[in-house]
């Protein structure tokens, strides 16, 4: 119950950023900079007791690579998916009346940035926070944090910039992304973790 409840703060205090930054009136250009500075220091505050995963991507990835339970699999994904939706809920109070217009974007393009990222995300946290070798290193959580606030400003104009299932339903039930498009992100951005997972293990074959 411990670590359920910190991935969703986490989850939430990540969406509720993207939230506030992105909606008008927001941190325009910043934006990406306070969001991954967000997951950063979440990832720091929740490290030690969760994992600190923040997305279900991510929880696949590293109980596929075999860094995570599988029995946390189902109560992580749940408790990312709350956080986000209460995050949600609060942006839309906070950000009442103001004018939100659904991104529709192409499936292909948006579709390859989001498995892409979320693969490189993945990565990122399998080799700087699971391993023997980066035990006790004091970078992993800025690491994790660059990576998104580089993928967001590489990709977000391509696909909206989510990397994270959690993040996509949270910015849907906001408004920001048109509910058809969902599924590219749920099918991607999974699709990314398990591919992390895959590499991961196979360059990395004598880790345990």
């Amino acid at each position: 119950m411990r670590k359920l409840l910190v991935e969703g703060v986490g989850t939430f205090f990540l969406v509720l950023v993207i939230g506030l930054t992105v909606v008008a009136p927001g941190a325009g250009a910043m934006a990406p900079l306070a969001i991954g500075a967000m997951l950063m220091v979440m990832v720091y505050a929740g490290g030690p007791i969760s994992g600190a995963h923040y997305n279900p991507a991510v929880t696949l990835a590293l109980t596929l690579a075999g860094k995570s339970p599988k029995n946390d699999l189902v109560p992580y994904i749940g408790a990312q998916f709350a956080g986000s939706v209460l995050a949600s809920m609060a942006v839309k109070f906070l950000k009442e009346g103001s004018a939100v217009v659904a991104m529709e974007p192409q499936a292909a393009p948006a579709f390859l940035v989001e498995i892409l990222f979320t693969f490189a995300l993945a990565y990122v946290v399998l080799n700087v926070a699971t391993t023997k070798k980066a035990a006790g290193n004091s970078y992993f959580g800025l690491a994790i944090g660059f990576t998104v606030m580089a993928a967001a400003y590489a990709g977000g104009g391509i696909s909206g910039g989510a990397f994270n299932p959690a993040v996509a339903l949270g910015v849907t039930v906001m408004g920001l992304i048109a509910p058809a498009y969902l599924w590219i992100y749920f099918v991607a951005n999974l699709a990314g973790g398990a591919l992390a997972a895959t590499v991961f293990r196979t360059t990395n074959p004598d880790l345990k």
